[in-house]
């Protein structure tokens, strides 16, 4: 066994050695260079704000995450998250005030249809208020049918494990199309599908390869339905993307959902991890199970606000043409206290806007970007981790008052002026290669202008 796993170490150790070679590589190979200039992002581009059902409306019903929260030790109580329920249209007018032109929220399975084959019309009322309140302010909005919650009866039926969840799932969000479709809405049919899975193989007991499967029948055949109740509808679902090892992560859902993507939904938050990388390159050789480390936090792990335009250029690449939506974004705080970095959540916006501009000049299509979150919300299992351009003190402040943060007047300026001006230079700069995005980090660098 000690000469089984010594190999093992040793072929991770090479593994490692082989991406550090790549930054030694790269120091040969030229960068990408910028077209003249940093165009702004133009009147077409859609600049948004995120929310989540679950994460944020509380009055929260019977679901399989009310079950998760209630039957683990250490997790916060829900209770009413920052109660999007009540404070829907004052928070939908402080996106408007920010000058956004797309509003994202999730319409709950667990909330409209409480039983099988009954849909409860008051639960349909709410979201119709929702939806027409984002519109009355001059939004699109980007629904999302599954953000990970399903409703207790369908926990109760096994979940992802059921033989019959596709069918039970897909009866009610063609009934959430037909609902909708007329408002003419962006679609997002699974948030973060590889995590989702990931969450359900850890919490429900399913099957990594069989959820996979049913997730990827599910969303090819509620795209094919919004088209016929939408036609032109544009119609993704959002990828969480993993720098490093995103074909990897997401590329056997990719391979089965590819066709049946109008635009490409990418959520990126955080750069490679070299030494986490090692660790599990180190266990899987092992043939052991992951075990349970200590740290880091979500705040904790290393930003790189460049890794964006690689994230971009990945998919650019694995799917030519198709235009490139931004869903998710945005920069972790502990609590809302400033992070042991130093990074300020405008900055990480300016220089994040930097890197976009940078792409879609370099010539991609992206054609918009969500800031995850327009406030603090449950951040599954916990109100620790902090992303609201506004702040909620869910566990101090009863009054649940939104505090905007330094990112409110940034992303204002930002959407005015259609992103950071040409003169504009990241407050950090380009990491090590090996610390972005590995290989394409190293292989095809980018450097600022």
């Amino acid at each position: 066994m000690r000469s089984r796993f010594r190999r093992s170490v040793l072929a991770a150790l090479a593994a490692a050695a082989s991406t550090l070679l790549l930054a030694a590589h790269s120091a040969a190979t030229p960068p990408i260079q910028p077209v003249a200039g940093l165009p702004a992002l133009g009147g077409d581009f859609l600049w948004g704000v995120s929310t989540s059902g679950f994460q944020s409306e509380g009055h929260a019903p019977d679901s399989n995450w009310t079950r998760y929260v209630g039957s683990t030790p250490g997790y916060d109580g829900l209770g009413d998250s920052v109660d999007f329920y009540d404070r829907y249209a004052s928070d939908i007018q402080l996106a408007a005030d920010l000058g956004v032109r797309v509003f994202r929220i999730g319409i709950e399975w667990a909330r409209v249809q409480p039983v099988p084959g009954v849909w409860d019309e008051g639960a349909f009322r709410f979201y119709d208020a929702v939806v027409s309140s984002v519109e009355r302010a001059g939004m699109r909005p980007m629904i999302t049918l599954d953000h990970w919650v399903y409703p207790g009866w369908a926990a109760d039926r096994g979940g992802w494990r059921n033989p019959r969840m596709v069918d039970d799932w897909l009866t009610n969000m063609r009934a959430v199309v037909d609902r909708y479709a007329a408002r003419d809405p962006l679609w997002v049919t699974v948030n973060e599908p590889v995590a989702y899975i990931m969450h359900e193989v850890r919490r429900g007991a399913a099957d990594a390869g069989e959820m996979l499967d049913r997730v990827a029948q599910a969303h090819n055949a509620v795209h094919d339905y919004i088209h016929q109740k939408q036609p032109g509808a544009q119609v993704t679902s959002n990828m969480g993307y993993v720098a490093g090892s995103e074909a990897q992560v997401n590329g056997p859902l990719m391979d089965r959902i590819a066709d049946r993507l109008d635009y490409v939904g990418v959520d990126y938050y955080f750069a490679f991890d070299p030494a986490q990388s090692l660790v599990e390159s180190i266990v899987r050789a092992s043939g052991s199970a992951m075990p349970t480390l200590p740290g880091p936090h979500i705040w904790e792990l290393p930003l790189r606000t460049e890794g964006i335009y690689y994230a971009l250029q990945y998919y650019s690449r694995r799917l030519p043409g198709k235009p490139l939506y931004i869903v998710e974004n945005g920069m972790p705080t502990e609590d809302g206290r400033p992070r042991a970095d130093g990074y300020l959540r405008g900055d990480h916006l300016r220089d994040t806007v930097y890197w976009i501009q940078r792409a879609k000049a370099d010539g991609m299509n992206v054609m918009g970007y969500n800031y995850w979150s327009l406030t603090d919300n449950y951040e599954w299992g916990s109100y620790t981790p902090r992303f609201g351009l506004y702040t909620v003190d869910v566990r101090t402040d009863p009054s649940l008052t939104r505090r905007p943060t330094d990112a409110v007047g940034a992303y204002t300026q930002i959407i005015a002026a259609g992103g950071v001006p040409d003169s504009y230079r990241p407050t950090r700069g380009p990491a090590l290669c090996v610390f972005v995005d590995p290989p394409a980090s190293c292989l095809t660098p980018v450097s600022e202008r």
